[in-house]
This record gives structure tokens, C-alpha cells and sequence, in this order.
């Protein structure tokens, strides 16, 4: 059993747990996820690590209520336990593998939306841990809905928020404030963005345009963490990918949004299902491979 040690609503049905899971705290990256259960019955659940501590062997996640899996979750208070926490699984970000004196000579922006701010943030944390400053820029759809801000601050090198509604920080869409820093005189070499899939979309349609390499995370097309139920197959520079197993980061411009985006629409019914797999016979999965476990 893994206790929860601190639970708080951030937002309108999105919450921030802390959880007991040493093995995982011990051995996490910036990019990785975990796979939560409520109990030996529950649903599998995947979710990206949003912060970590090694000396309190805790683990720290995010998520929106979105089924009922999810707002069962959001009823546990500090104090209640998951029967399991799996991880850490996915390949850690990028850039941890790069020389640090390379990474300090970039200049990165980071793009966040909504609950994307929660995999944004131990990124961008590990990286001003290590003397890289970065530009982070948070959307959402209105104040409320903004999440970990005090946080960011603390790590960002310049954190611009931005709501669809103009409640809150600057007026409109994440790609509108790529643009005007570009037209303030800001270089960037690297772009990285986490977020709601048509959100990444029209990031790197835009960062492509300008001539920013972008990485993206298809983390929300995951649902069993491990391939197996072939939910978050992709097509990745014309090849099939997981999302679970051979991401969740991936060269944007190289990521067919819209057959991802359809795909997800038609894996939502049993009907759907049956037809890509059907479909897509022997692709349909991805294998295992990384299941560790937290014991």
C-alpha cells in the first residue's frame, strides 16, 4: 500500500498528491511517468511525475478529473493509500543525456497547457538545479484554471502566463506569445511543449515555421502505461510508435497529430476498438518491456 502524504485541490477538478513510493522517488527522471491503482480491482492508471523528493522517498502527481477512475481518486484525502504505484516507466527527457555545458549555451522555452504544467515543471526545476535558465510560458483557459505558478516562478528563468479568456496574464493562445517573443528579439534553439494535443498541434506548426527544433510528450494518449492495450500507437516520421514505450517524448514535427487526434476519438468506444485492431493487426500493440514495479 502507498500512503498518501499530502493531497490538494489545485484548481477545478485538478489535485496534487503526494505519495510514498521510495523505489520510484530513488529512480524517476524529468519525463517519466508512473502507473497509480486505487485498489486489486482498479483501473490502471498512467501518470507523468510532476515533482519527486529521493530523501523522503515521495513521489508528487497531478491529474484532472476526467472519468470515474479519476474522481474516485480525487476523493482520497492524506492519510489513504493506492494499492499500487508502478515506475518509473517511459524514457527520461532528452536533454538529461546532453553535456551540461551544452544545455547551459541553449536557450530552451518550455510551452505548458493546462494540466501540462505538471510534467513541465520537474523539467524545468532540473534544469535550473543545474544552472540552466529557461523561458516557460503556461497557458490556460482562464485564471482558475492556472496551476503551479508560485512554483515556476521559482524555477523559470522568465515565466510568461497566458489565458484564452484574457482573466489572467496576457490574452490568448500559447503559440500568440511564441510569436510576440520572437518579435521582441528572442532566439530560442529549442522548444519544448506538453499539453492538450491540439495545443502541441499548432505549437509546432508554428515552431516549424520559425525553425525550432520542439520536442513534445503524447502522454495523453497513454491509458494502460505499457503498449499492451495499443491506445497510444502512433505514426512518428511514417513509422508506428508507442507513446509508453518508445516515448512519451518525440520530435513534434515528426508526430502525425491528426491521425493521433482521430485515433483517440475512435479508441474511446468498444466499437472503435475493435476496428483498429482489427485494422492494424499485428502493429496494434506495443509489447511491454519496462514493467519494474514498485517493489
Amino acid at each position: 500500500m502507498y500512503k498518501i502524504v499530502n493531497s490538494a485541490v489545485l484548481a477545478d477538478n485538478i489535485v496534487r498528491m503526494e505519495i510514498e513510493a521510495p523505489r520510484v522517488a530513488t529512480h524517476c527522471q524529468p519525463g517519466q511517468f508512473l502507473i497509480v491503482r486505487l485498489d486489486d480491482r482498479g483501473e490502471r492508471i498512467p501518470l507523468t511525475i510532476c515533482d519527486y523528493d529521493r530523501k523522503a522517498g515521495t513521489v508528487t502527481i497531478v491529474f484532472q478529473e476526467v472519468g470515474a477512475s479519476t474522481v474516485k481518486m480525487a476523493a482520497l484525502q492524506t492519510g489513504d493509500t493506492f494499492a499500487d504505484v508502478t515506475g518509473p516507466l517511459g524514457k527520461p527527457s532528452a536533454f538529461l543525456s546532453e553535456d551540461l555545458l551544452d544545455l547551459m549555451d541553449k536557450k530552451i522555452l518550455f510551452v505548458a497547457g493546462g494540466v501540462g504544467t505538471a510534467p513541465v515543471y520537474p523539467q524545468v526545476k532540473w534544469l535550473h538545479q543545474n544552472g540552466v535558465d529557461v523561458d516557460v510560458i503556461v497557458g490556460a483557459k482562464n485564471k482558475d484554471l492556472v496551476i503551479l505558478e508560485d512554483e515556476m516562478k521559482a524555477v523559470a528563468g522568465n515565466l510568461y502566463i497566458t489565458t484564452d479568456d484574457g482573466s489572467y496574464g496576457r490574452h490568448g493562445m500559447v503559440t500568440q506569445v511564441i510569436e510576440d517573443l520572437i518579435a521582441e528579439g528572442n532566439h530560442y534553439d529549442q522548444c519544448i511543449a506538453i499539453g492538450p494535443m491540439i495545443m502541441m498541434k499548432f505549437t509546432c506548426l508554428l515552431t516549424q515555421k520559425l525553425g525550432i527544433p520542439t520536442i513534445v510528450s503524447m502522454n495523453p494518449i497513454m491509458v494502460d502505461g505499457t503498449g499492451m492495450c495499443g491506445a497510444c500507437r502512433l505514426m512518428v516520421g511514417g513509422k508506428v510508435q508507442f507513446a509508453c514505450v518508445d516515448g512519451p517524448e518525440f520530435a513534434g514535427n515528426l508526430v502525425d497529430f491528426d491521425q493521433a487526434m482521430k485515433r483517440q476519438t475512435l479508441y474511446k468506444t468498444e466499437e472503435g476498438r475493435a476496428m483498429l485492431k482489427l485494422k492494424e493487426g499485428d502493429t496494434h500493440h506495443g509489447g511491454c518491456g519496462q514493467c519494474g514495479g514498485e517493489a
